[in-house]
């Protein structure tokens, strides 16, 4: 019973646990304990680790192929392979005036907020000042500080795709600006991954 409670939690494998064992030892007449103990072995190591041994080390270098095929076709998918750095940076000390003129030569309506060192401190929605924008008399009074919204959240640049997708999930952002160390590196959009995700997919259904 010792031997396949082992087994059972090592290899994640209850089954082969109960009939190798009772195979090698002829104990047969103990099949039901063993059964008992296997099953125990088995969702008690499941509270600790969803991996087996032989699994593990691939899950750790995000290598593994589960049969849960949307969190396997992630896996495949690198951070560096869908971030746009194509936005225009803006910074808090820019004046109204200064925000159209970016505005008027980019084909975006977000904007990333940084301090001269490259540090994240927000964004700008098109929307948010679209009501403003004409207003030549607050050209020079307005300033970036002043309409400047919070990141619902950031995305780290070493950060796995699975958990990537739960922030997009819990946020229910479309876009979210990708940081390095708070240093601003550019967005990833959730349309971005989806084609991405789509296009691996086809691939892998095909293989």
């Amino acid at each position: 019973m010792g031997m396949a409670g082992v087994m059972s939690g090592v290899m994640h494998a209850p089954l082969m646990a109960i009939f190798l064992t009772a195979e090698m030892t002829g104990g047969y007449d103990l099949f039901l304990p063993l059964l008992i103990v296997s099953a125990l072995a088995y969702f008690t190591i499941q509270c600790f680790t969803p991996y087996s041994i032989y699994t593990m080390r691939l899950a750790k270098a995000g290598d593994l192929m589960t049969h849960q095929k949307d969190k396997a076709v992630l896996t495949l998918l690198k951070l560096d392979n869908v971030i746009e750095t194509d936005f225009k940076e803006v910074h808090p000390e820019m004046s109204l005036r200064e925000m159209v003129d970016v505005i008027s030569v980019s084909n975006r309506n977000l904007f990333p907020v940084t301090d001269r060192d490259g540090m994240l401190k927000g964004i700008v929605l098109l929307d948010d000042i679209r009501n403003i924008m004409f207003r030549t008399d607050l050209y020079p009074k307005m300033h970036v500080s002043r309409f400047m919204a919070a990141v619902p959240a950031t995305i780290d640049m070493h950060m796995p795709m699975d958990k990537v997708m739960d922030i997009f999930d819990k946020t229910n952002a479309w876009n979210l600006p990708v940081v390095e160390n708070g240093r601003y590196i550019g967005f990833i959009s959730k349309s971005k991954i989806f084609n991405s995700y789509r296009r691996v997919l086809r691939h892998f259904t095909e293989d």
